[in-house]
């Protein structure tokens, strides 16, 4: 295949005398995360002969990231830039005839759609349309694609109404009012939200004009699913008037391409989603959601027939949250699900036996070692992946007929000779109650076991998410500094089953949450190589506050670095992106009415307690976690002359660690902060 486009492999080169020094280092420094990559987005074409994946990395002179595609050929290994160059590229959806490619890509000068025919070597842009879309799917006869795309509302009857007089030429008046009228009027990382509404659009291949099929004041949600006689469609949808409150509802449609007409398919309690049709097309399976008012539901894999419109939960007795299927053919399932901080591979027949494939997809979370990864399926029924571990980032794994092997090793020339800290799996049990912890710890380059080291707590966010044995930029950092860093799945967390993530319904935070990482503490300094005058505690969103939250009830912490909390629950929930249904599924009511109950989860009831030098970062975007919540616990602080420092992150949302030198500037001042307090 003959490439026509300058191909740019890791980030931008750093200047020699950057370079030098950052290769003249064995340990894990800075500077390489800017050279870190991982593959991402898997797509094996439908004959199973070939792999197009999404391969990420940063871009040191505009400090952000960099999507590519490569090809993977399974069976001549080739392993080639499809596009790489100064644009980025991302969603590659191969036709199911194996022989073309969609995607989107800002090569045009905005993200629009494009095809790729891989035998002419040849792409047409098939879009110019002003919003982004998403959620391609082709039809089975490779002749069109599906979409959805955003189309704004306007302006309402009442913006309308209002008179303002003209500006005299030439007059320099301030920026017109902005009108919110909405309950969703807001959202981190996009700031404050255009009304608009979520449509299903179909184009041919060939060309032509994007056609609108759904219409109303209604979301309408992706992935789609043709049927296999490529005369309907069904997508996920709440057409309720009510939908911008109901943030645990939808249900799934069917809209026939023709006509329009739209069919309801489901009525459930919840949220169905993500439907898939059976090849003779009898039945759909889709991922079911309950609505209960709480914090963590799991999401089952089930099967609607569509002549008697009977449902079956497939995987209901499992007790682990389904993320995503495929069919693998005779009724039988490939599923994704978390377990034991790992994210899993596994077979699932008709009638819910689950037969584990591997248990090593990870590594699409540089940052931070959140369970993360995904997969797709040929109809030979082999599986593309992306594969990590302790000690690397995602690459491309692959799965055929039982057997598994990894086929790049994106990062060698990064990491392959550079000194990790080890991962060690740590299993204690609460102080609070007995409850069985899993966690990990990381030593340090050169470890001693006859030496004393400081050891760092770092907490993860959610608090309904995991940590697990995955790569992790950040905290090899700190271990590369000599320290010990030590993270649990402490309750709440995911992957550990119902029960266990609704231990913090109503609870959190709480002397229970604390109780499990002080219990790691203590497991670790038992172990008789920690320096138990040098302990530090950290964390980020729920870790965040978690940790503001612990150093009001313990001054056994030298210092704190607390990133993106929520200090006040009261003044978030009514600032924040997430309150519609933070307040339902979080909290027994409204603010005004559960005062005390609301106060008792906030850091801020605690800080009269707090001794401890506390180093507080947010993003000044932030929509999540306010800044505003951080500012209050840094004045608190302050009254009470307590050390502490706010560090404001310009232009960052909730996810500080999206930019790199972002992610590089939150781990050096947390290591310059907890060095000032050192013993």
């Amino acid at each position: 295949m003959q490439l026509k486009k300058t191909i740019l492999i890791g980030a931008s080169l750093l200047c020699a005398a950057t370079t030098a020094q950052v290769y003249a280092n064995d340990k894990f420094v800075s500077e390489d995360i800017f050279q870190l990559e991982y593959a991402g987005d898997p797509q094996i074409s439908p004959d199973g002969k070939k792999i197009v994946y999404v391969r990420s990395g940063y871009d040191i002179m505009k400090d952000g990231n960099k999507r590519s595609f490569w090809l993977y050929d399974i069976k001549s290994g080739q392993h080639t830039p499809l596009f790489s160059d100064e644009h980025n590229y991302s969603q590659p959806t191969w036709s199911p005839d194996s022989k073309k490619i969609a995607f989107t890509s800002n090569s045009s000068g905005s993200n629009q759609l494009h095809v790729y025919w891989l035998a002419q070597d040849k792409q047409a842009l098939l879009t110019q349309l002003p919003k982004s879309v998403r959620n391609l799917t082709w039809s089975n006869d490779s002749a069109q694609i599906a979409f959805t795309m955003s189309i704004p509302e306007g302006k309402s009857a009442f913006a309308k109404s209002v008179k303002l007089p003209k500006k005299p030429k030439g007059a320099e008046w301030s920026k017109p009012v902005r009108v919110f009228e909405k309950a969703r009027y807001q959202a981190d990382g996009a700031g404050f939200l255009e009304p608009s509404y979520r449509h299903v659009f179909v184009i041919p291949v060939s060309g032509g004009t994007p056609r609108q099929l759904t219409s109303g004041d209604y979301q309408h949600y992706g992935p789609l699913a043709w049927d296999p006689s490529n005369t309907k469609l069904a997508f996920s949808a709440d057409r309720n008037d009510e939908w911008e409150y109901r943030t645990t509802e939808s249900d799934l449609y069917e809209i026939n391409v023709k006509s329009g007409e739209l069919t309801q398919l489901t009525d459930l309690p919840g949220r169905e989603s993500n439907p898939r049709y059976a090849q003779d097309g009898d039945e759909l399976a889709f991922v079911a959601r309950d609505n209960a008012p709480v914090p963590y539901i799991n999401s089952t894999l089930s099967m609607l027939d569509l002549d008697d419109k009977s449902i079956k939960h497939i995987t209901e007795k499992l007790d682990r949250s389904v993320a995503d299927y495929k069919w693998s053919g005779d009724g039988d399932f490939v599923i994704q699900y978390d377990d034991f901080g790992k994210r899993k591979l596994a077979k699932v027949n008709s009638r819910g036996k689950v037969t584990d494939l591997t248990d090593t997809v990870s590594g699409t979370s540089i940052g931070r070692p959140y369970i993360s990864g995904s997969f797709s399926m040929a109809n030979n029924g082999a599986i593309a992946y992306t594969t990590g571990s302790e000690y690397r980032p995602a690459d491309l794994g692959y799965i055929y007929r039982g057997k598994s092997k990894t086929l790049t090793s994106l990062n060698e020339d990064v990491l392959g000779h550079k000194k990790l800290g080890k991962v060690h799996e740590l299993n204690v049990k609460s102080q609070f109650d007995g409850q069985a912890i899993q966690g990990w710890y990381i030593t340090p380059p050169d470890f001693d076991e006859n030496k004393q080291y400081p050891l760092m707590v770092e907490i993860h966010g959610g608090p309904h998410l995991a940590y697990g044995p995955s790569f992790t930029a950040e905290l090899q950092r700190y271990a590369a500094e000599g320290y010990v860093v030590v993270y649990v799945n402490y309750r709440g967390s995911t992957s550990y089953g119902k029960d266990f993530a609704l231990l913090l319904d109503g609870k959190y935070s709480s002397e229970e949450d604390f109780a499990d990482h002080n219990s790691a503490v203590d497991a670790m300094i038992a172990k008789g190589f920690i320096d138990k005058d040098n302990l530090f505690i950290a964390g980020g969103s729920a870790g965040g506050i978690a940790t503001a939250y612990a150093v009001g009830l313990t001054n056994r912490f030298n210092a704190a670095a607390i990133t993106k909390p929520v200090i006040n629950w009261l003044s978030k929930t009514l600032s924040a992106d997430s309150y519609i249904g933070q307040i339902r599924n979080q909290f027994p009511g409204m603010p005004w009415d559960n005062v005390e109950h609301y106060w008792k989860r906030s850091p801020l009831s605690l800080v009269g307690n707090v001794t401890t030098p506390s180093l507080i970062m947010t993003g000044e975007e932030d929509r999540r976690t306010p800044i505003s919540e951080s500012e209050q616990f840094y004045q608190a602080l302050k009254l009470q002359k307590v050390d502490t420092v706010l560090i404001r992150v310009p232009g960052s949302p909730h996810g500080i660690a999206g930019r790199p030198s972002r992610m590089i500037s939150k781990i050096e001042y947390t290591l310059a902060w907890f060095k000032q307090y050192q013993k």
